[in-house]
């Protein structure tokens, strides 16, 4: 089994709900929610792609470097490669049931825990959701993300998944307006800085927040003692007309780089797209869109296959760039 096959899989099992297109870029899937797409227009997801895609790395080869440097450690983990899996939920709401929560739950963990890295899990309004994770704990090292339900829900969620062995934890503050939460009797909603430091002040793992793009939200998670943040557009479906997270990322990293741990999503398809997001100043990045293709084409092989994929592309461009380590990245390699 190789990535094409994987693809062509993914495709027969998602017709009428991911086009698997050969240039994963949100044209042909705009508006596509519940799905797979951007919302409304499609924009912010385009956008994730097109300003990743503006970047350009400097070829450099008159250099030392043969032998790159790709592991480092996140929140206390030992990684592989800086890309972890983004959480992904809602197998019957977006992917109409091809796979099962606990089927797709296993194959990312286990996926990644081959690779050599490590897998967020999702929430959603069917507590299946949430509990596909916690259940398949045992293949692997995971990180669950939960709604930004309100904060005791949080803090007993978060405690639930320490039980089962969670590594840390976040919320998708970004999923504030998601109506089918409050549907389901689960409301969600912004938080205060004061909330924040609430959640961090009772739970005992690293707390992570996922859907930051500006910088003085992100000087807001800092404050509020979070652990890490993701900078993320919830893949542009959350709010349409957002710009790129490739856009945004400078200018967070510019400010808060060395004093919280930066992750990154939107748009990353290649290694040297990681590259591309390292330099910017992410410390490691969420892969999202390409993890799900991988587990529903492939199950966990598939997953690892991507991963593999996305660590000799990932090599390859370092040895190109003259970067000796993922853990110091400059951004002169950009050009």
């Amino acid at each position: 089994m190789n990535w094409q096959e994987i693809q062509q899989a993914a495709r027969t099992k998602l017709k009428g709900i991911c086009h698997v297109c050969p240039q994963c870029d949100g044209r042909a899937c705009a508006g596509e929610v519940p799905g797979i797409g951007g919302i409304g227009t499609g924009a912010s997801f385009q956008h994730n792609v097109r300003s990743l895609a503006g970047h350009c790395l400097s070829l450099r080869t008159v250099h030392g470097v043969q032998a790159p440097q790709l592991d480092c450690t996140f929140l206390g983990m030992s990684l592989a490669l800086p890309v972890l899996g983004a959480p992904i939920g809602g197998m019957d709401i977006n992917f109409k049931g091809v796979i099962s929560e606990a089927d797709y739950a296993a194959a990312v963990i286990s996926g990644c825990q081959q690779a050599g890295t490590v897998a967020m899990t999702g929430d959603g309004p069917d507590p299946a959701i949430f509990a596909a994770g916690l259940q398949q704990a045992h293949l692997g090292a995971f990180i669950p993300v939960i709604k930004p339900r309100d904060n005791e829900t949080i803090i007993a969620m978060a405690k639930a998944a320490i039980q089962a062995g969670a590594k840390a934890f976040g919320v998708d503050i970004d999923a504030a307006a998601l109506v089918n939460m409050t549907k389901a009797g689960m409301p969600v909603g912004p938080k205060t800085v004061a909330d924040l430091a609430y959640i961090k002040q009772h739970t005992t793992i690293p707390f992570i927040v996922k859907g930051i793009m500006t910088v003085d939200e992100a000087m807001a998670c800092y404050r509020a003692g979070v652990d890490a943040i993701v900078v993320s557009n919830h893949g542009g479906r959350a709010l349409d007309h957002t710009p790129g997270t490739a856009e945004v990322l400078p200018y967070i990293t510019d400010v808060l780089r060395g004093k919280i741990t930066i992750l990154v999503d939107g748009g990353v398809r290649s290694g040297a797209d990681v590259l591309k997001m390292l330099a910017l100043g992410a410390d490691a990045v969420l892969l999202g869109r390409p993890l799900a293709i991988a587990a529903i084409g492939g199950g966990a092989a598939g997953v690892k296959i991507l991963f593999d994929k996305l660590r000799a592309e990932l090599q390859a461009a370092m040895i190109l760039t003259g970067t000796a380590s993922v853990t110091n990245v400059s951004s002169e390699i950009l050009w």
